[in-house]
């Protein structure tokens, strides 16, 4: 009877050995830098256990051993707080950090850059290449309704969401600058500005400008003349859905359409692209200058002029630099 109990003591005496080894070896593991070489973002997928998880990492080699792993998140019940999404992992980072990483739910940031003056069908497109999010854009953009910036997202967003950002920035900015307007301007209503800011964006790509470009549709307005604006006349030929592809025509300034500011006094019935805050605050407060005619004057800026004659003679010295522009 005590050589039996001596065995069994023995036996338990392994088995305790045993299992303290194993939970040593295995702390050891959980804690002990990993074999990733350097960074990498990996995706872990929704509604998928900790073991497949485990085994994700184990296959981009971002841990060694995947039990470690998963039986480290059952031991603590954080297998439940784990998040799906876009990490990074760092390099050498032990399964300890990869679970923290994953239980902080801080996922990879990606950004989606706007550049003022697109159209919307621009926007979309972009929108549509970005990768990471997810579905397709099914709400209603109307032209001048998003909000050129740089968005962040995150892996899975959906393109719906991010247009509903753009659209709230366009209103919620356009709100704030049109309380803050000059008096006495030749439009009443927040649309009409968004209108004349997409000119002013598309005729003028100089910050110092645009808030003389305005100045100069303010003042023709306030007149009751043309516009004369060769970025309306292309929107009305391509509607915004892709690049004009070449240079006006003088038969293409004599096209109708409710766009082309040649033919018609006032604003075009639409915007012809997102403006910034810049255009937008440009137009809300203008230049007071009375000029009235502006042209390209070789350096990417423009010349400006009072009145026709002015303007004339600003005319003659773009065309007489093109001309020896041309010559090889």
């Amino acid at each position: 009877m005590g050589r039996v109990l001596r065995w069994l003591g023995f036996l338990l005496f392994l088995l305790v050995a045993g299992v303290a080894g194993v939970g040593f070896w295995g702390y050891t593991e959980f804690v002990r830098p990993g074999p990733l070489a350097a960074e990498k973002i990996i995706v872990i997928p929704r509604g998928v256990g900790i073991e497949r998880i485990a085994i994700l990492l184990a296959r981009h080699n971002v841990i060694k051993v995947p039990i470690v792993l998963s039986m480290a998140a059952r031991t603590v019940a954080a297998d439940k707080a784990l998040q799906a999404g876009e990490f990074a992992f760092p390099k050498a980072v032990s399964p300890r950090d990869v679970l923290e990483i994953l239980q902080s739910g801080k996922q990879v940031v990606r950004r989606l850059t706007v550049a003022e003056g697109l159209t919307s069908a621009e926007i979309l497109d972009r929108l549509k290449k970005t990768e990471g999010l997810s579905g397709g854009v099914t709400l209603r953009v109307q032209e001048g309704e998003l909000l050129p910036e740089t968005y962040h997202f995150s892996f899975g967003d959906t393109r719906n969401t991010l247009v509903k950002r753009m659209q709230g920035g366009m209103q919620k900015e356009l709100a704030i600058l049109w309380s803050r307007r000059s008096p006495n301007l030749p439009f009443s209503t927040q649309e009409e500005a968004v209108i004349l800011a997409s000119i002013v964006e598309k005729e003028t790509g100089r910050a110092a400008e645009r808030a003389r470009v305005a100045g100069v549709f303010v003042n023709r307005l306030r007149l009751n003349m043309r516009l004369q604006s060769d970025p309306t006349v292309v929107y009305g030929l391509t509607k915004g859905l892709r690049e004009m592809g070449r240079a006006l025509t003088r038969k293409d300034l004599k096209i109708p359409s409710p766009y082309n500011t040649y033919l018609n006094k006032g604003l075009p019935p639409g915007p012809i692209a997102n403006p910034g805050r810049a255009s937008l605050e440009a137009v809300l407060h203008p230049a007071d200058t009375g000029e009235l005619y502006f042209v390209a004057d070789g350096s990417g800026g423009h010349a400006f002029a009072r009145n026709l004659t002015e303007h004339n003679r600003n005319v003659a010295k773009w065309r007489k630099l093109q001309k020896s522009n041309n010559q090889p």
